[in-house]
């Protein structure tokens, strides 16, 4: 079945477009950045001020910058938000459901795809914006945000793991659109609950009167990637980032599971 739904989803337009913009837009931004030159205003982004220095810092700009507005989040909850949504809408879904196969078969192939589509479409940042990058700027070492380097063979195992980390950040919100999936017949309905709970998390995280009560919203986490470009490594919100994304991801599939089953398909 995973590989029935991961051949529908790779057969359609719309992916193909989605994970394009991942290619293009760090192409664009190194374009950018090679022809204007880092943003003057120390307030635009931390690895965009480095990566003339280094092609290396390239991916990081790109991972930074489309993750903080949102683009890799909304394209990711695309994927996860329409799995059940549009087959219920199409009229599709009842026709699924008439082949010897269980519901929760069916939630579950849905959700491989839908994983698998985010992690392709947040390496293909990095890839994009390393080749991107190296042409534009050198294989020189990684700058670091304390100014110090990291030579080329220790930057590209942090740089493979800092894209794992991004990937699995948004797991959380990947089971929250899989879960507002099964519950309406329109993804962007599913899609849009995704991303507000995206907005609202990081409008909570922003404020400090909430102290600790931060730690536990999804995005608070989302940047603890930037540890791994430290002298040492700084490793301690990684693994708090990853590990808070269980409970989340247990609680909405666990809803999304229990909802699916009850669902009236032929209504």
């Amino acid at each position: 079945m995973i590989r029935v739904e991961f051949a529908k989803q790779t057969l359609r337009l719309r992916t193909y477009l989605l994970l394009g913009l991942m290619i293009v837009i760090p192409v664009i931004m190194t374009v950018a950045l090679k022809v204007g030159g880092p943003p003057s205003d120390h307030r635009h982004g931390d690895f965009l001020n480095l990566v003339t220095d280094s092609g290396l810092d390239m991916p990081l700009a790109a991972l930074g910058a489309m993750s903080g507005m949102f683009l890799l989040p909304l394209v990711v909850l695309v994927f996860a938000g329409g799995a059940i949504a549009e087959e219920a809408s199409w009229g599709s879904l009842r026709y699924l459901l008439l082949r010897p196969v269980s519901r929760g078969r069916l939630l579950l192939s849905k959700l491989a795809v839908a994983a698998v589509l985010a992690l392709v479409a947040t390496l293909l940042i990095t890839l994009s914006a390393l080749a991107a990058g190296v042409i534009a700027f050198g294989w020189h070492p990684l700058v670091t945000l304390s100014s110090t380097t990291l030579p080329q063979n220790e930057a590209l195992p942090r740089l493979v793991a800092a894209t794992l980390y991004v990937a699995w950040s948004l797991s959380g919100i990947i089971a929250f659109g899989l879960m507002l999936s099964t519950m309406t017949d329109a993804a962007l309905g599913a899609v849009s609950g995704g991303i507000g709970l995206t907005i609202v998390s990081e409008i909570l995280d922003s404020i400090p009167a909430l102290g600790g009560l931060r730690d536990v919203f999804p995005t608070h986490y989302w940047r603890a990637w930037e540890g791994l470009f430290s002298q040492p490594a700084v490793t301690g919100d990684i693994v708090h980032g990853a590990l808070l994304q269980i409970p989340y991801v247990v609680l909405f599939l666990a809803a999304a599971w229990w909802w699916f089953h009850r669902k009236d398909i032929v209504s």
